[in-house]
């Protein structure tokens, strides 16, 4: 019997893993630009998203997929500090991790902190403080499960 021996549901988070944070962010974010995209989203990508950054008006649809894609990329770094923060390694739990995750994004980020600073910098079409919009939730729902999956994927 082998003291090393890990169950296959094991997944050992490792503490200098964070370029796999990146790169799992990243999916995350083009999954979730697939699916805004999809749904008719075009205006938030094109324009709210770069508008945080006085980037839109007019709208900048590269600008946006830009500014998201790194957007998705710290928040990646971040989700994967937090699970060795919290010793979560077990691969159901990081995807059900990542799916806590997307909620949390969507509450703090895109529900409240977006209307705010897209206001703060004068952006026209500044959503309602706070924004609970649902497809929002879905979008970020996804990326939080892609998010965890490519984590698992990438740590085994």
């Amino acid at each position: 019997m082998s003291l090393g021996t890990e169950t296959e549901a094991e997944l050992l988070v490792d503490e200098g893993s964070w370029v796999s944070g990146v790169l799992a962010g990243i999916a995350g974010s083009v999954v979730m630009a697939a699916v805004m995209l999809a749904m008719g989203a075009t205006p938030v990508l094109a324009g709210a998203i770069p508008g945080l950054y006085t980037l839109a008006p007019p709208p900048n649809a590269a600008a946006g997929i830009f500014v998201h894609l790194s957007h998705g990329a710290v928040l990646g770094v971040a989700f994967l500090a937090g699970l060795n923060a919290v010793g979560v390694g077990d691969a159901r739990r990081v995807v059900a991790a990542g799916v806590g995750y997307g909620v949390l994004t969507w509450i703090v980020l895109a529900a409240l902190v977006m209307p705010v600073w897209l206001g703060a910098v004068g952006f026209p079409n500044a959503p309602p403080f706070p924004n609970f919009a649902v497809p929002s939730l879905l979008w970020h729902l996804v990326y939080g499960v892609v998010l965890g999956a490519v984590v698992v994927a990438l740590e085994r």
